[in-house]
């Protein structure tokens, strides 16, 4: 450990308690909002790779009842498209076997059910992302508090003193920016990766919104086919 960071270490050692609790609390804001960072990521990378890996497979003219069955079989790892593409069409089939339906009526039943598993979906993809607004919002002004905090105590040290020297103030000043510097360090991670990670929901909520539009025309064809042939 060098000098400097044996002064700063001693800076935070020797600040007052509250700063010292304002510097624990912006450190366990970092460690969190760091884990929630990695674990959003992982999930919203798995699930952007799903979709394009299931679009494939659904374009590529495979037969939707054996795709269905595919997917409904993985119920461990049935998530975004997968789950939205299961809930329409499962319910589509529900459906189907009550005789006489309307074809709008098959479709709109599908829809619903689509509609809900999306909202399931983007709910599950937006965990977190509120703490991570929160930490990156929040932390500046919790390092501020503690700033101001321990400047204060620095002048208030002051009081008894016949001759005020910058030798007086600096360490009391110094100690006192570090929890600015926390605050910052734990506030800029957080507002990077929300705002990166927020445009990659909204990039998949359309990506999911469009594909069920899409599929929700070929099951009204399927269902115009259907009441033709009865």
């Amino acid at each position: 450990m060098n000098s400097t960071e044996l002064q700063v270490w001693e800076l935070i050692m020797d600040a007052s308690l509250l700063v010292q609790g304002v510097m624990l609390l912006l450190v366990l804001a970092s460690i969190t909002s760091w884990m929630v960072i990695f674990r959003r990521r992982q999930i919203l990378n798995r699930v952007e790779k799903s979709a394009r890996e299931f679009e494939e497979r659904f374009w590529s003219g495979a037969d939707l009842n054996n795709l269905y069955d595919k997917v409904a079989g993985n119920r461990a790892g049935r998530e975004g498209i997968e789950a939205i593409f299961e809930a329409g069409f499962r319910e589509f089939a529900r459906l189907r076997e009550e005789r006489h339906l309307h074809p709008d009526t098959l479709t709109n039943g599908a829809q619903r059910a689509m509609r809900v598993a999306l909202t399931r979906e983007m709910e599950r993809l937006e965990t977190h992302l509120s703490y991570l607004a929160t930490v990156g919002s929040v932390s500046p002004y919790v390092g501020l508090f503690g700033t101001v905090w321990g400047i204060m105590n620095s002048f208030r040290g002051l009081a008894g003193a016949h001759q005020a020297t910058i030798a007086m103030v600096a360490p009391g000043i110094s100690e006192a920016l570090i929890a600015t510097a926390m605050g910052l360090f734990a506030a800029i991670p957080a507002v990077i990766a929300f705002n990166k990670f927020s445009t990659q929901v909204d990039r998949l909520e359309m990506r999911f919104d469009n594909f069920k539009e899409e599929f929700a025309a070929i099951l009204h064809r399927q269902a115009r086919r259907l009441a033709e042939k009865s």
